[in-house]
């Protein structure tokens, strides 16, 4: 094996596991780097993306951003391998999205705030169809009203998120979960359609004393 079957097999781990990136030794640094900063000037110029200082993006990241649609990614946001993203849609700062996450953004957007993590498989829609039985699906009226992700919350594997749902800061989403419904911050949810299961070890009080 030649060190370039090595090199190609190291972007491929980095690829489907993007927190690795951060903690790559300077003799890796040194090609890795250029590689990225070469991919997100490419996505820059062809598509309404802003990539913030020290970001990951896959190469086999899809990333859909027309005029008035764009994407924007807050520094050091990773975005793995099979993502689909499409505009608007906001990361904020040392956001992960683990690989084959679809965020698509309607006409509202998605924003997903500070140091969220969103794992493997997870599907956020922030836009509806109507249903009314008079016209096919097809033909029926799209709504949106977006989708807000607080700061430090993780959202487990294959979780669903529909338009209109809030997650507040420090919630957690356990796998599998479709949430339909706001989640107050420091909330732990479940199930389908998702329900409070608990709050995260060491929370604050829900209704402080003044």
């Amino acid at each position: 094996m030649t060190e370039d079957d090595y090199r190609e097999q190291h972007k491929q781990r980095l690829a489907y596991m993007p927190w690795l990136y951060a903690r790559l030794k300077p003799k890796h640094r040194a090609w890795a780097e250029p590689w990225q900063q070469a991919l997100q000037q490419r996505w820059m110029a062809l598509e309404t993306v802003t990539f913030g200082t020290d970001c990951f993006v896959a190469p086999q990241a899809v990333l859909l951003a027309e005029p008035g649609r764009d994407i924007i990614v807050g520094d050091g946001s990773q975005i793995a391998a099979d993502c689909v993203i499409h505009g608007p849609v906001r990361l904020g700062l040392n956001v992960s999205l683990n690989h084959h996450v679809t965020l698509e953004g309607g006409a509202a957007g998605v924003h997903i705030g500070d140091g969220s993590r969103i794992a493997a498989y997870c599907t956020f829609y922030a836009f509806n169809h109507g249903v009314h039985a008079d016209r096919p699906v097809r033909e029926q009226p799209v709504t949106s009203k977006g989708i807000h992700i607080g700061k430090d919350v993780w959202v487990g594997a294959r979780v669903g998120i529909v338009d209109g749902v809030t997650l507040g800061d420090h919630a957690v989403v356990g796998m599998g979960a479709v949430v339909t419904k706001d989640v107050p911050p420091w909330t732990i949810v479940a199930g389908n359609p998702a329900r409070p299961i608990g709050r995260r070890p060491g929370a604050p009080p829900e209704h402080p004393s003044t």
